[in-house]
């Protein structure tokens, strides 16, 4: 990749970590009230700032991978249909955490948000190993050119470790934020990903090369033990 093509990628990712600050910071903070939300900042910051320096990193050492990670527009409709049931789904839970703060509606206790801080930057941790493991790891469902079966690593312990670090991180949002019923709502991504995995899986089985046999060498999916 040239260094103008790299240019224009650093370009894309940091209008893109702009656009997200503005869009998160406008839906907790407007339903907040009050810019001096303590809990609000401290997702934002655990957020993007690992955001920013996984995006150097790639840009550096994987500028094909930051490439296809920047780009999010599915073309399969099974997949449009999930991208847009976990657009609401982040909506009301960031929607619902700022009303819990302005209006002290079940807010959690000082343990559990740091205990939901520390597993958030772990899920962080698990999301960049699965990155550097997996170069084809796109945001969209697709069989790139040249791909082939990862299954070293953690795709040895379930097939889907990238969504099994996005479920935590998700899962631990709304408990940094100290809303239970954000952590409700946000319940609802484990049958949104169950349903993406089930249909990505269907189009490996047909486009991939070997991933029939991983399957039967790899059982879980998502969670080892569980599913």
């Amino acid at each position: 990749m040239s260094n103008n093509e790299k240019k224009e990628l650093l370009k894309e990712a940091i209008i893109k970590i702009l656009s997200g600050i503005m869009l998160l910071g406008a839906l907790l903070f407007i339903p907040a009230g009050d810019l001096h939300w303590r809990n609000g900042w401290l997702l934002m910051a655990i957020l993007f700032v690992p955001m920013f320096a996984a995006g150097i990193i790639m840009l550096i050492k994987a500028p094909g991978l930051l490439k296809s990670r920047l780009r999010a527009k599915e073309s399969q409709g099974e997949q449009k249909e999930v991208i847009a049931l976990s657009g609401l789904m982040f909506i009301a839970a960031f929607v619902l955490a700022g009303l819990t703060y302005r209006f002290r509606w079940m807010q959690l206790p000082e343990t559990v948000i740091w205990a939901a801080v520390v597993v958030f930057l772990l899920a962080y941790c698990l999301f960049g190993e699965v990155l550097r493991e997996n170069r084809y790891l796109s945001r969209v469902i697709e069989v790139q050119e040249d791909q082939t079966v990862v299954d070293t690593g953690l795709y040895g312990i379930v097939r889907h470790p990238m969504y099994s670090a996005t479920v935590l991180l998700f899962l631990s949002m709304p408990l940094v934020l100290g809303s239970l019923p954000s952590f409700v709502i946000m319940l609802a991504y484990i049958p949104i990903i169950a349903k993406r995995i089930r249909n990505e899986e269907m189009v490996l089985e047909k486009e991939l090369k070997g991933y029939t046999e991983y399957k039967g060498k790899v059982r879980y999916r998502l969670i080892p033990f569980i599913w």
